[in-house]
């Protein structure tokens, strides 16, 4: 039997706080961003918790659901130290989170060997006990994730391993293989595997960045959120009485930072931000923009979203990273079910179409108050191998698709219309492939499901 990730509640506690603290000068992690594929296990959980994750940002707010949660603190057997941010002085406690300075980069991420004995994250026990790693069909599944969450949980995947990554549950069955997706990866053939990987640039980037202001910004206290980066985030300046001062990070949540405005107290804001690599993002362009009329007193919600101005030069598209396909895979060691870490509601409803030698399955992975994830399987029922798909379908009410991830979306009205992305257009007959949404708005059943291929 298989034990998974508890409940990572520092992450959650710390951003859910939203306390204005600043964070001590920057320290060089002993653990450094891989630049070239490395292995560590990997376990999962369910999402980021409310109202925030590590980062800083509301899971509806991602650019992607596939996501991950990095180490925190790397102490070997250890698990009582909790402090946030890891002080310049105790440096050589801080995990690859790196105090946040790692929030909002992507990894790709690739499945490799699966535990025969046990893999239960034991503080100070060696992992895969009284078994192997052992290599078997699902090996080499792929998926490009983003950093959004943290773990400082007290075992020895978030404490023994420099290098483990906590996966989103819900992305276990999206790993692409040989143009399919491996869809039965959970929960049979999981067992916290080894996963390969490394951070890369965000793939196929194109647009520019998000900002937002958090709960409880005002202008005494305008802290933002940044997100939709090409490579990471690693400072803001903020413009502010004709001088460009280097914003305090909120805390060692990695894409929130507390600004001023133009003139002090004032309610318009001038910033820049730097990449991972440290270098001016999009070549040093400035964006302008006001404190929202929603939070005059201060945000009520947990995040509202800013219009800005730019000056300075377009964003650059980065080069897109591609995933390799998938195929039909043969059973592996089936392991049993223990409890996530995080709770989330299960859905009601799901929706069914047909048209044109596919099938599509619209299943709600999860809900709150006021939205929800759902998951499309793409079925191909015919006899060829396609070379691209649609499906589309009709909402019921005001609802709005606030992200989506592996597939093209478009919304008209309450219509909406999914195609393929490059990698995963080719269905083979009888295989499927997915694609998921973020949802705003009460779960409802759909109406209106087609589908078809190309």
């Amino acid at each position: 039997m298989t034990k998974r990730l508890a409940v990572l509640g520092a992450a959650g506690a710390c951003a859910a706080l939203l306390v204005a603290y600043l964070q001590l000068p920057a320290a060089e992690a002993t653990v450094p961003p891989p630049a070239a594929p490395v292995t560590g296990n990997a376990t999962y959980f369910d999402g980021l918790g409310s109202p925030y994750g590590g980062c800083g940002l509301p899971q509806a707010e991602l650019e992607t659901q596939d996501f991950v949660a990095l180490n925190v603190f790397d102490t070997p057997g250890d698990g009582s130290y909790n402090t946030r941010p890891v002080p310049p002085a105790m440096a050589d406690k801080m995990g690859v989170w790196d105090n946040g300075r790692n929030c909002g980069r992507w990894v790709q991420v690739k499945i490799a060997d699966y535990c025969t004995g046990t893999n239960d994250g034991a503080l100070g026990q060696p992992f895969c006990r009284n078994g192997s790693w052992t290599a078997d069909a699902y090996n080499g599944g792929v998926l490009n994730m983003l950093v959004a969450d943290s773990c400082a949980d007290t075992n020895a995947w978030c404490r023994d391993d420099p290098y483990h990554l906590d996966l989103s549950k819900a992305s276990l069955n999206r790993f692409s293989k040989n143009g399919s997706t491996l869809g039965d990866l959970y929960p049979n053939h999981w067992n916290n595997r080894h996963v390969a990987w490394n951070f890369i640039p965000a793939p196929a980037y194109s647009g520019d960045i998000q900002i937002g202001f958090l709960s409880g910004a005002q202008r005494w206290w305008p802290a933002i959120a940044v997100s939709r980066l090409p490579n990471g985030i690693h400072g803001v300046e903020y413009y502010a009485d004709g001088a460009w001062r280097a914003a305090q990070p909120n805390g060692d949540m990695g894409q929130s930072f507390v600004i001023g405005g133009t003139t002090s107290g004032g309610t318009q804001f001038r910033i820049r931000a730097r990449d991972a690599a440290d270098a001016p993002l999009f070549g040093g362009r400035e964006y302008s923009f006001a404190l929202p009329d929603a939070c005059s007193a201060q945000c009520g919600q947990a995040y509202t979203k800013a219009t800005y101005t730019t000056t300075g030069a377009s964003p650059s598209v980065s080069p897109s990273v591609s995933v390799s396909p998938s195929v039909s895979v043969s059973p592996s060691r089936s392991v049993s079910p223990s409890a996530s870490r995080s709770p989330s509601v299960s859905a009601s409803v799901s929706a069914s179409g047909s048209a044109g030698g596919c099938t599509a399955t619209v299943a709600v992975t999860g809900s709150w108050n006021d939205g929800y994830q759902a998951e499309v399987t793409v079925r191909n029922t015919g006899g060829t191998a396609s070379t691209g798909w649609t499906t589309a379908f009709t909402f019921p009410g005001t609802q709005r698709i606030a992200s989506s991830w592996n597939a093209v979306t478009t919304q008209s009205g309450t219509r909406v219309t999914a195609t393929n992305q490059p990698y995963n257009a080719v269905i083979p007959p009888a295989g499927t492939t997915s694609w998921g949404m973020v949802v705003t708005g009460q779960n409802q059943p759909l109406t209106a499901v087609t589908c078809t291929l190309r």
